[in-house]
């Protein structure tokens, strides 16, 4: 097999365990320095056209963060065009979407960051597509990782044992690299351990996190030319939701997604009649009424996350060479604030660059490098989730400190324009938290923070 053009040679062969987005982003990187990458996955994601029982959280309402638009970008050279092409909604993160925090809106502001509203599933297919086209990369379907395979001392992973779930064949395969992508579930904690060397640390949030989604055909230009309603969960509106157009229908209307989420065990009902009382509850009341007499186009799905979890690799000093772990198998945040697929695009370009660099890439560097950009999200999900009195877990003097400050970052976001796109740019990764934190801008924040602020308007959703 013959590798992308301009690619430099590394290896023989890369095995990648784990099909979905982390292991195509992964695929992606290694075509360029291995003459074959082999992707496995236990599922068949090739034959499935909807939800898939390996990615449950595909069905909730999905998008990029600009920093992830970015990275998938670099990754997938005109991928975003590609998918606008294909009917994916797509605008400015500020100006094309209806922030609402505490029940009030933030105001409309040109950020030029991009949000592509892709559902997990369109996103996914489009990767794939571009992954398996690569004339050095193919995908076995249906094969489940049994273990891995290691040298005498166990020094270094030389591939992996694969079971043919429809031959009922077991058979190792040799690879000069494994990437672990298997997701949260990942197993790799335990073959570790039976290989001598210690698990991760692990760092988790428990938040009680549930989702219930419906579809729904609403009519042509409900929200006008914007996108979405976004409404953020806080301390003091605990319930948030998504109200999201996903495509055209060829009826004439859209396709509209609603996805409810709540903390702490607060979690949406599934049967229809509890669902939209539920929705009333939501401090936007255009939601509530844009959905109460539509059509639905599916029946009502939830969805549970526990924890948000962190399995610390980069703290370990012992790990074995030609292994690497990436996506929900490394960092699994918290889904409200759709930083998943972001984490894991910025891995991938971490991958690429050490590889570009020459030579194979070393598990501690890679581990180490790919650390800050999980720590800037992970500060986001802990400065959220910690101002829930109920979410249990250690509160520091900074935390507290940040989570108070947040609490007025998010009043004075709804009177400032720039610190509104301040924010959204921290909560989209396209810069750290430092960013809200400058005198001028603390200063600027506690201002701000002691008014109220407009709430949403009835017009805001057109009939």
């Amino acid at each position: 097999m013959s590798q992308p053009v301009g690619s430099v040679h590394v290896g023989e062969r890369a095995l990648v365990l784990g099909g979905s987005i982390a292991g195509l982003f992964a695929g992606q990187a290694l075509a360029e320095a291995y003459r074959e990458v082999v992707v496995v996955d236990r599922d068949r994601p090739t034959a499935a056209t909807g939800t898939r029982r390996a990615t449950p959280q595909a069905f909730h309402a999905h998008a990029l963060l600009a920093r992830g638009q970015r990275a998938i970008e670099d990754l997938f050279p005109g991928i975003t065009q590609e998918c606008q092409a294909a009917g994916v909604p797509t605008g400015d993160v500020g100006a094309d979407l209806r922030w609402v925090i505490n029940g009030r809106r933030l105001p409309p502001m040109r950020t030029g960051l991009v949000c592509l509203a892709t559902p997990r599933t369109v996103l996914e297919q489009h990767v794939r597509a571009r992954v398996l086209a690569l004339p050095n990369v193919t995908l076995r379907e249906g094969h489940e990782v049994q273990e891995l395979v290691t040298t005498p001392d166990g020094r270094r992973v030389t591939g992996a044992r694969l079971f043919d779930l429809v031959g009922g064949e077991s058979r190792v395969l040799p690879a000069d690299l494994v990437v672990e992508a298997t997701g949260r579930g990942s197993r790799l904690p335990l073959w570790l351990a039976g290989l001598g060397y210690r698990p991760p640390a692990e760092e988790r949030i428990k938040i009680g996190l549930g989702y219930a989604t419906r579809h729904y055909r609403l009519p042509l230009g409900l929200l006008g030319t914007d996108l979405a309603y976004i409404v953020a969960q806080t301390p003091s509106h605990p319930r948030g939701a998504v109200l999201a157009r996903e495509r055209a229908l060829p009826d004439g209307g859209e396709r509209y997604v609603l996805s409810l989420n709540a903390h702490l065990g607060d979690h949406p009902p599934t049967d229809p009649d509890g669902f939209l009382a539920y929705a009333r509850t939501v401090p936007v009341p255009e939601i509530y009424e844009a959905v109460r007499g539509a059509e639905p186009l599916d029946e009502i799905r939830s969805y549970r996350f526990p924890s948000s979890l962190w399995r610390h690799y980069e703290r370990l000093t012992r790990f074995p060479d030609g292994l690497l772990v990436m996506g929900d198998a490394l960092a699994s945040p918290n889904p409200v604030y759709a930083q998943g697929n972001t984490i894991t695009a910025v891995e991938a370009l971490v991958l690429r660059g050490q590889l570009r660099r020459g030579g194979e890439p070393r598990p501690v560097e890679f581990f180490a490098e790919a650390a800050p950009i999980v720590r800037a999200a992970w500060d986001v999900n802990v400065f959220g989730d910690l101002a829930y009195p109920g979410i249990p877990g250690r509160r520091t003097p900074k935390t507290r400190l940040a989570s108070a400050y947040l609490s007025h970052v998010h009043r004075a976001a709804v009177h400032d324009p720039a610190v509104a796109e301040s924010f959204l740019r921290v909560a989209g990764l396209i810069d750290g938290p430092q960013a809200l934190l400058g005198p001028r801008m603390v200063a600027r924040v506690l201002r701000r923070s002691r008014r109220p602020g407009p709430r949403p308007t009835p017009a805001a959703i057109h009939s």
